[in-house]
C-alpha cells in the first residue's frame, strides 16, 4: 500500500511538473518589423522616368534639402595666469556658425495604387488602416484631403518615404493591397 502511495504521488508531482512547463512562456513572439520604404525609391539620373506598364502605376515626388547647422565655441585668446598660478585674465572665444547639405534634393519614383483603385471605399479603408496605427485620428470620411494626406506622410517618412502620395509598399504593410505572395 505504501509503494502505490508513493507512486501515486510520484506521478502526481510529475504531472504537476509538466503542467507547470507547458504554461510557463517559452518567449514573446517579435513583432513585424518595419517595412523600409526606401528600398522600394527609383532615383533616376535627369529625365528618366519608369517604364509604365499595364496595371502599374508610378508616382513622383521631390525629397526635401536637408541643411545641417553646426555652431561651436573657438578659442580666440587663451587664459592668462599669474605667477601663482591665479587666473588675470580669462580665455576669449566667438561662436562659428556653419552649415552643410547632408542630403540633396531629388526627384523620386515609387510604385502606387493606381488613380482608378483610388475610390471613396478604398480611401476610407486607408483612413482606416492609419486610424487604427494612431496616424488618423479623424472620422472616416474616404476624401484624399490634406489630414488624410498628413497621416499617410507621417506613416511613410517613418518607413523611409518622405512623401504624402501613398505608396504600394505602404499600402501592401497596412494590408489593404495584396502582396505578391497573396497572388500565387
Amino acid at each position: 500500500m505504501k509503494a502505490l502511495a508513493s507512486r501515486w504521488v510520484t506521478g502526481a508531482l510529475l504531472c504537476a511538473a509538466l503542467f507547470v512547463a507547458a504554461c510557463a512562456q517559452t518567449g514573446q513572439p517579435e513583432a513585424p518589423s518595419r517595412a523600409d520604404l526606401s528600398l522600394e525609391v527609383l532615383r533616376p539620373k535627369k529625365d528618366a522616368r519608369p517604364v509604365a506598364e499595364p496595371g502599374k502605376c508610378w508616382q513622383s515626388d521631390v525629397t526635401p534639402l536637408v541643411i545641417e547647422t553646426v555652431s561651436e565655441q573657438v578659442m580666440v585668446q587663451q587664459e592668462r595666469l599669474g605667477a601663482d598660478g591665479s587666473l588675470l585674465q580669462p580665455a576669449a572665444f566667438r561662436t562659428e556658425t556653419h552649415q552643410r547639405i547632408v542630403q540633396e534634393r531629388e526627384e523620386v519614383w515609387f510604385r502606387s495604387p493606381c488613380p482608378e483603385d483610388m475610390t471613396v471605399e478604398f480611401i476610407a479603408t486607408v483612413q482606416r488602416a492609419l486610424k487604427a496605427r494612431g496616424f488618423y485620428l479623424l472620422p472616416l470620411t474616404g476624401v484624399l484631403d490634406a489630414p488624410t494626406r498628413e497621416a499617410i506622410h507621417r506613416f511613410q517618412t517613418e518607413r523611409g518615404l518622405d512623401s504624402p502620395t501613398l505608396s504600394l509598399a505602404a499600402a501592401r504593410e497596412l494590408g489593404i493591397v495584396a502582396t505578391d505572395l497573396d497572388q500565387l
